[in-house]
């Protein structure tokens, strides 16, 4: 069996890319008949069309569809390994990061990640963009540099995850409410008027399960989408909000917090992002930052 040539993957990366040959060739300025000469032989290769003609254009097969993002992994993945590594100058770099982060991660963390970066490289923003859920695909095309979140049967196998800390989840309410003296029971959290946290809209969770063997259910009174909104909304009545402590540090200032009088799971937040940029230098100096402020804020 002849060895593979792996020219081809360079090319056939171009033809899913772009879906044209003739685009195809501009971008590996290839002439027209040395374009499809490369196509003829991917298409022996691989044992398919790969395009085939729609009309007036041409349109991908499946196979062709199953293997774009492969192959245009394996191409960057060749690139970063044959380009050079440069030293980094922080001073001179320009670039904006960004940030997939849950809600509460900007407002405990943001004011000493921004301050260290600002020192340190002044020509580098980073930007913040909300947590809808846990779908990789941001990661894979490059929108978002970066994630913070607990990995999850939905995150992609290939992406790269670091822990950064454990959370719990604490109650919190304002000062003067009931639950703000005494011993909490989970007779008295239950009795309570809660706020749940989902970004699903759910309305049962893991404190409700943890409640059942006590014969016990919360009173829910009101389903939002984010942490911070259930603390300001705690801050402002009667109600009870349920949320992961360290991830909600500053959120609570000058309200009372206390442990949860039942046993839930602790949570495990991670950094995420995609292999492409391990061996991005700017890139690895940004995580080393994000693992170090999540490790000495407590």
């Amino acid at each position: 069996m002849s060895a593979p040539d792996f020219n081809l993957l360079v090319t056939l990366d171009a033809v899913l890319a772009e879906g044209s040959v003739a685009r195809a060739a501009q971008r590996l300025r290839l002439s027209p008949s040395a374009m499809s000469r490369a196509l003829a032989r991917l298409r022996e290769t691989i044992g398919d069309p790969l395009l085939v003609r729609a009309g007036r254009g041409l349109v991908p097969t499946p196979r062709a569809l199953e293997l774009r993002e492969q192959v245009s992994r394996l191409v960057q993945d060749g690139e970063a390994v044959l380009r050079p590594a440069e030293k980094l100058n922080l001073k001179q770099l320009v670039r904006t990061f960004t940030l997939r982060t849950a809600e509460g991660f900007v407002e405990n963390f943001g004011p000493d990640l921004i301050a260290r970066i600002g020192k340190e490289a002044p020509g580098v923003r980073l930007r913040f963009v909300q947590k809808p859920n846990k779908d990789s695909a941001p990661l894979r095309d490059g929108t978002v540099d970066l994630e913070t979140g607990v990995v999850a049967d939905t995150t992609a196998p290939e992406v790269r995850a670091q822990a950064l800390f454990r959370d719990r989840f604490i109650g919190v309410v304002r000062m003067g409410h009931s639950l703000s003296k005494g011993k909490i029971t989970p007779l008295r959290y239950a009795a309570g008027r809660h706020i749940v946290v989902s970004r699903r809209g759910l309305d049962k969770g893991p404190i409700d399960e943890a409640l059942e063997p006590f014969g016990l259910e919360r009173k829910i009174v009101m389903i939002v989408g984010g942490f911070s909104t259930a603390v300001a909304l705690a801050r402002a009545s009667d109600l009870i909000a349920t949320v992961p402590e360290r991830h909600t540090g500053n959120l609570r200032a000058g309200m009372h917090s206390f442990p949860l009088p039942v046993s839930t799971p602790e949570v495990t937040v991670s950094l995420l992002w995609h292999p492409r940029l391990d061996a991005d230098l700017a890139h690895r100096w940004l995580r080393g930052h994000v693992r170090d402020i999540c490790a000495a804020i407590r």
